[in-house]
């Protein structure tokens, strides 16, 4: 399977979209934390080239225009089954609701792993989509997040899920 990327304009900065076949797997944001290796990207196309790349693009313009609360896309990640089990975890969040990294350890069945969560949902390869946004710190602090802290505060704040006298 080929694989492809493409760039999307959104109100967050242009967002580099990578494509494996028919699923997408990955989205990162500009001055992403852990961007990608070139090598991994393959052919750049622009989104209407590819029907997955093109309807990440609409569903992302959507989202961050606020009329759409959850994406139905094609995804694929490829990674420990560690990092696979926090990731599906991600994906049960709804829009607005947030968690914490000892929530996602304790539904993983051990508390003590919540500095482990950490790696898992910084290294995200689907941001917004699998959202990782979503995850603050214990006392509801705003946390890391490999798209800036901005971003992380931009997209909580497009949902609703926290005031944003309590993320200053």
């Amino acid at each position: 399977m080929n694989r492809h990327h493409a760039y999307a304009a959104t109100s967050l900065g242009e967002l580099l979209l990578v494509a494996h076949g028919d699923d997408l797997v990955g989205i990162y944001f500009p001055d992403h934390r852990y961007p990608p290796r070139a090598e991994s990207l393959g052919e750049r196309v622009e989104p209407a080239d590819v029907s997955v790349l093109e309807e990440t693009a609409r569903q992302l313009g959507e989202y961050l225009g606020g009329s759409r609360t959850h994406f139905d896309l094609p995804l694929k990640t490829a990674a420990d089954e560690f990092s696979e089990s926090v990731w599906q975890i991600l994906r049960t969040l709804s829009f607005g609701q947030t968690t914490t990294y000892g929530a996602i350890a304790t539904t993983l069945g051990n508390p003590h792993l919540a500095q482990r969560v950490g790696w898992p949902v910084g290294h995200n390869p689907l941001s917004i989509v699998v959202p990782c946004h979503r995850v603050v710190g214990a006392n509801g602090s705003l946390t890391g997040f490999a798209g800036g802290l901005e971003r992380k505060r931009a997209l909580l704040e497009l949902e609703g899920s926290v005031s944003m006298d309590r993320l200053f």
